[in-house]
């Protein structure tokens, strides 16, 4: 799977300043309303529905947030780094700072599991999430993230 399909450089920021998970959704709704043309309200109302069933905090300061939108046509997806790590009730109890929130069409609600393993396999390489925590800028955040995937 080709996540730079899924997630694109300019859907990727840096420095998100929230003080809770709750509010972390709030700007990542707002941030795909922009980047996807949805309304943010909605993309909201999916992200919290789906938080209050179980936490998407996968561990090691992790989270991925995710949601079937109505009006996605296809898999889209945002990387963010939290300013400061906050809570998002992760199974390790691990504050969350890396975010990869990910938004799909009823239609290609099955994809999902196909995007979050080839988000897993990429951050079980040595050094990217150490690589992505040191990033300066949205872009090296993006690069660090994606490195080898292609190889």
């Amino acid at each position: 799977m080709d996540l730079s399909q899924i997630i694109r450089p300019e859907h990727t920021f840096i420095g998100v300043s929230v003080a809770t998970k709750w509010r972390g959704l709030q700007a990542i709704a707002e941030k795909a309303a922009l980047a996807f043309g949805i309304e943010g309200k909605k993309i909201l109302h999916a992200l919290e529905s789906r938080e209050s069933l179980g936490s998407t905090g996968i561990g090691n300061g992790v989270a991925v947030p995710h949601a079937v939108v109505e009006g996605m046509t296809h898999p889209r997806g945002l990387l963010l780094r939290f300013a400061r790590p906050l809570d998002f009730e992760a199974v390790d109890d691990v504050p969350t700072d890396i975010v990869f929130a990910l938004l799909f069409g009823e239609a290609s609600r099955g994809e999902y599991l196909n995007v979050l393993a080839a988000i897993a396999r990429q951050l079980q390489t040595p050094g990217i999430l150490a690589a992505m925590r040191k990033a300066m800028t949205a872009e090296e955040l993006y690069s660090d993230f994606l490195a080898d995937s292609r190889v």
